[in-house]
């Protein structure tokens, strides 16, 4: 039983017995009433039974979906159709009384945020971009047979990670046959992973990132709001399309305004703001932060002479001020997401051998950078470094990891190092408290992308391999591990599998550069 589904049909249960009440009593008074009361009671209660019968009209697929024997899609697109509807014929016939009418309106509205929000992974590290799932019901240990495998749908190169949203999921890839590239977005209905819709886009690769040992694509990761979707390929073309149909809203192509490299390969997610879609792409001139309207895609700000950073940004909530948080490989720097002020900066140099990679990580006003620990400041925007003491050079082997993002849990910093071991370390002062050397190859390029559930740890890693562990001050205590998909990049004479996963509805999505899976994490 799928969990967006749920909330969507009682609600719908909820929302048609509102109304049927409501009608009723309308109807118990008419023997009350005087001739024109009644002809208004009259057309209030035939107006809420048609609404109510409407509102059904959602009911029927949403119980297939639910049975399995239709899409996610088709009970969606059925509620929103029938509840809107029914919403409308309510209104019109509710004559003038305006007590009936806020009813209908009440009942409406108390339908859409269940559809819109239950159970989602819109965007680069899941809802509040912070790694962390709060789904319940997910299994504690995996079947010894492995995980249920729900669909498989082939896709081309590329590096970023699916999205969830709406019943469908989304991603980004390449497709090349020299010497033509082509970018493409796709949309599966989440419940089969039939196609919907593919937006397909040519774009100039350069020669070598036809060669076969390259399997070069868009890294990153794109992002949804509302019934939009916002990506980025690696020429810097920048799409908003409209996330059903598939069918473009505005274009912008980065590498022209903003002087950036041919291929520049833009790594860094996407993230909305308020109305703001804002990137890092390391343009000129100042323009290593663009924000746009995301209604339009006009320029609103832009920030800072950086380079390019593969860091992806966060919003933060701290000094009284939503701070936006970015990491290049010069410094950290926080600006004011509405206007691209900076707020404070804490110069950082971080050497080409350990480019800047990790998301920062921001938990109970301490703002981790990898290798750099820094504590907000609570009455007022500023930051000062926790650890190392007052460095301003971070050396190859103070970056935890050029793969990977660390997880802060209570007063540990849990974090994989780029030759394979997962580390524990005081977050207060960077001491390291144990190391584990088995979640994967210790080679170079290893990569172990941490998700938080529940009382323990959802473990994704290069191998392929799903694992649920604890992670304690005391130790790594592995709880279950299973083969997820089959690494097919070839990477310092083994195969690898670098994109991190979504987790959505008790579900897990992974990619390689050839095919996408949802595996079902639900408990019987």
């Amino acid at each position: 039983m799928n969990v967006l589904l749920i909330p969507m049909l009682v609600s719908l249960v909820a929302v048609g017995a509102l109304v049927i009440a409501v009608a009723a009593s309308g109807l118990l008074s008419l023997s009350e009433q005087a001739a024109p009361a009644g002809k208004s009671l009259l057309r209030y209660s035939v107006g809420s039974f048609l609404s109510a019968i409407v509102f059904a009209w959602g009911a029927v697929p949403v119980c297939l979906a639910l049975w399995g024997i239709v899409g996610e899609g088709a009970a969606i697109l059925a509620l929103w159709a029938g509840g809107p509807v029914g919403l409308i014929l309510g209104l019109l016939l509710a004559g003038r009384r305006r007590a009936h009418k806020q009813t209908l309106l009440v009942a409406g509205l108390l339908l859409v945020p269940a559809v819109v929000r239950a159970g989602d992974w819109p965007q680069w590290r899941g809802p509040n971009r912070d790694g962390r799932w709060d789904e319940t019901g997910v299994l504690e240990t995996f079947p010894a047979e492995g995980l249920k495998i729900r669909w498989r749908a082939p896709v081309g190169f590329g590096w970023s990670s699916p999205v969830v949203a709406h019943g469908r999921v989304f991603l980004i890839d390449s497709l090349l046959a020299a010497p033509k590239a082509t970018e493409r977005v796709h949309c599966f209905d989440d419940a089969t992973g039939k196609p919907l819709w593919t937006h397909v886009c040519d774009v100039p690769y350069p020669d070598w990132a036809f060669s076969p040992d390259q399997m070069m694509g868009p890294n990153a990761t794109p992002c949804i709001d509302a019934d939009w979707i916002y990506t980025i390929g690696c020429t810097g073309q920048l799409t908003c399309l409209d996330a059903l149909k598939g069918e473009p809203v505005w274009i912008k192509n980065l590498t022209q305004e903003y002087g950036l490299e041919q291929f520049s390969g833009i790594t860094a997610s996407p993230l909305i703001e308020g109305n703001h879609l804002i990137l890092v792409i390391g343009g000129k001139p100042n323009a290593c932060v663009v924000a746009f309207d995301k209604t339009s895609g006009a320029e609103v700000w832009k920030a800072l002479a950086d380079p390019f950073s593969y860091s992806s940004p966060i919003v933060i909530e701290s000094g009284g001020k939503r701070q936006l948080v970015v990491w290049t490989s010069k410094g950290v720097t926080s600006l004011d997401p509405a206007t691209g002020k900076t707020s404070w900066r804490e110069p950082l140099v971080t050497p080409e051998t350990a480019p800047v990679v990790a998301t920062p990580v921001f938990h109970d006003g301490l703002l981790l950078l990898s290798g750099l620990m820094l504590r907000i400041e609570n009455d007022r925007p500023g930051a000062k470094v926790l650890w190392p003491e007052q460095q301003r050079k971070i050396a190859s082997n103070e970056i935890l990891s050029n793969t990977s993002t660390p997880l802060i849990r209570g007063n540990c910093v849990f974090s994989a190092k780029s030759t394979g071991e997962l580390v524990c370390l005081d977050a207060q002062t960077g001491n390291q408290l144990w190391e584990a050397n088995r979640v994967t190859d210790l080679k170079n390029g290893s990569s172990i992308h941490l998700t938080a559930n529940g009382d323990s740890v959802l473990i994704y890693t290069d191998r392929g391999e799903l694992i649920r562990a604890r992670l304690t001050a005391e130790g790594y205590h592995e709880l279950s591990r299973v083969p997820l998909l089959a690494p097919v990049y070839k990477f310092g004479g083994r195969n690898v599998a670098w994109s991190p996963p979504a987790h959505a509805r008790r579900n897990i999505y992974a990619r390689n550069q050839q095919e996408l899976i949802s595996a079902s994490l639900a408990q019987p």
